[in-house]
């Protein structure tokens, strides 16, 4: 989905930069709940959770406890404690998400543990899909330097999710890093596409850089880090109702 006036972006408060820098960093995952036919999915996971907990960054992510979802809110929390993670999902994904979805798990993978907050981090229920994203898009805003999103390898609400905010980045609702943790070419044809899209007119030579690859736990850290905002983006006021 595309922006919605649902979502309420003018509700989203934008603290400012010296308020910020105080604070730590903020990461919000995209991720399947599914763990992938190929256990590199999982691992780049779990390498994605060591890496935020070396780097002392907090966890918001869907809330799941099943798939690539599960695995990295259970690997940070295993190193970091229930407070490092914050899971944020509607109501009636739980039985998805929280749960399994039927037929889905891969028979060859240890089963995931049940859901408990002391496994997986301190978790919020909501309605539906519009305050589950505005709430995660506000925790990673109030973030301290190198807060930003990143997508794990997932399926459609994976890059809805991802899509949502880079438009928002290129609108100016927000300034994080958006970034693609392309696990062994995942996500070569998203990137292509983006690339493609530039060359065809559709998105500036500017705005193609709001969305950055990363090969690896550590250099999306990194990424997240270094991350300039593009000269590119639509000079939009967000704060009028």
């Amino acid at each position: 989905m595309g922006l919605d006036n649902s979502v309420h972006t003018s509700e989203i408060s934008r603290p400012s930069t010296s308020a910020n820098a105080s604070k730590g960093p903020v990461v919000c995952v995209f991720c399947g709940s599914s763990p992938g036919s190929s256990p590199v999915h999982l691992a780049a996971a779990r390498a994605l959770g060591i890496a935020f907990a070396a780097h002392n960054i907090k966890l918001i992510y869907g809330g799941g406890s099943v798939g690539l979802m599960g695995e990295i809110a259970r690997t940070l929390v295993s190193l970091s404690g229930p407070e490092s993670v914050h899971g944020i999902i509607p109501e009636a994904l739980k039985a998805f998400e929280q749960e399994g979805r039927p037929g889905t798990a891969n028979p060859s993978l240890p089963q995931p543990p049940k859901f408990n907050e002391e496994i997986y981090g301190r978790t919020t229920t909501v309605q539906d899909m519009h305050t589950r994203k505005q709430l995660m898009a506000k925790e990673v805003m109030e973030g301290g330097p190198g807060s930003g999103f990143v997508a794990l390898s997932g399926g459609y609400g994976t890059l809805e999710e991802l899509f949502e905010m880079t438009t928002w980045n290129q609108l100016g609702i927000h300034g994080k890093g958006v970034i693609v943790f392309n696990v062994e070419g995942y996500y070569d044809g998203l990137i292509q596409w983006v690339q493609t899209a530039v060359s065809a007119g559709f998105i500036s030579s500017a705005n193609g850089g709001i969305l950055v690859e990363a090969l690896d736990a550590e250099e999306v850290v990194r990424q997240l880090r270094e991350y300039r905002v593009s000269e590119g983006r639509f000079k939009l006021d967000w704060s009028q109702k």
